[in-house]
């Protein structure tokens, strides 16, 4: 679970509406009315909703991103949050590992035997490098179908996350146009004999409150999650191309033990004492 995305959210909306009903009253001004250091009115609460603004800005925001990209893009919306909150999905000891793993078997046995460890494997990527050395192919070709695998791949994710910069940009373009809504219907209602002016304060309360809403779904909302699926894309390329120059060091013929301290250098340097460690253990016992 991507615990620091859900505390960095719940902790901006919690300081947003501690802000809305809570007064902090310091100086002489407070001290002269005696009113205490912190005051709570939750009927604040009230003068930042306006469903005329959440209408405006949520509704067209979503029908441009509906009119900017295709529906295969939009149905993929689901599997972006459970990619974006899926912190752990990308582990490359676990592939330092199983590489040194097939190593060890290719040394002994050949690389056809790694035919087996290739249907064992879930990642279709992984499966994909092991095959392409079982069937012997060229290793110029092995790399470069492997890396091109990679590129698209990567494209692919800058698509998706391009979409929710598309939404951050127009989220506050749309307040700004709700902006405008409450100022013209301001304007319109104004009168010079004094009246028709009982809506200037919903009004002006909308043409406001429009551009809060945007700035808060494009800061709180879009962007964090754009960058965190820029974040899993590079978790996943890391875990590729540490695939990539394992199946190639394995198909070489490399030692199993130098093959480890090539791909550790692919990792920081604390997890990769701690993988170290555990990995010599398993490769002792094995």
């Amino acid at each position: 679970m991507n615990i620091t995305y859900i505390i960095g959210i719940v902790l901006a909306l919690v300081v947003f509406f501690m802000g809305i009903i809570m007064g902090i009253n310091i100086g002489p001004k407070a001290e002269a009315k005696g009113l205490e250091l912190i005051t709570i009115n939750m009927e604040n609460l009230w003068n930042f909703f306006d469903a005329a603004s959440i209408f405006i800005v949520i509704g067209c925001t979503v029908a441009i991103v509906v009119a900017s990209f295709p529906g295969s893009t939009l149905g993929s919306v689901p599997k972006h949050f459970g990619i974006m909150l899926n912190a752990n999905k990308f582990d490359p000891m676990k592939f330092i590992d199983q590489l040194v793993d097939l190593a060890q078997t290719a040394r002994k046995n050949g690389l056809l035997a790694l035919e087996g460890k290739a249907n064992e494997q879930e990642d279709p990527f992984f499966k994909q490098a092991i095959m392409l050395i079982v069937d012997a192919n060229d290793p110029d070709k092995v790399r470069a179908i492997l890396e091109n695998d990679i590129d698209c791949m990567s494209a692919r994710h800058e698509d998706a996350a391009s979409m929710y910069d598309k939404a951050s940009s127009i989220a506050p373009a749309f307040g700004m146009v709700g902006t405008l809504v409450g100022l013209i219907n301001m304007l319109a209602n104004m009168s010079l004999d004094g009246g028709g002016s009982s809506s200037i304060g919903q009004d002006m309360g909308t043409a406001l409150i429009t551009t809060l809403y945007g700035c808060i779904l494009a800061h709180v909302i879009f962007g964090p999650i754009a960058n965190n699926l820029r974040i899993r894309d590079s978790e996943e390329v890391l875990c590729k191309q540490i695939i990539v120059e394992g199946i190639m060091s394995i198909q070489s013929g490399e030692n199993p033990k130098a093959l480890r301290e090539k791909l550790l250098t692919y990792v920081p340097q604390n997890q990769r004492e701690g993988g170290g460690k555990s990995g010599g253990k398993s490769g002792g016992e094995e």
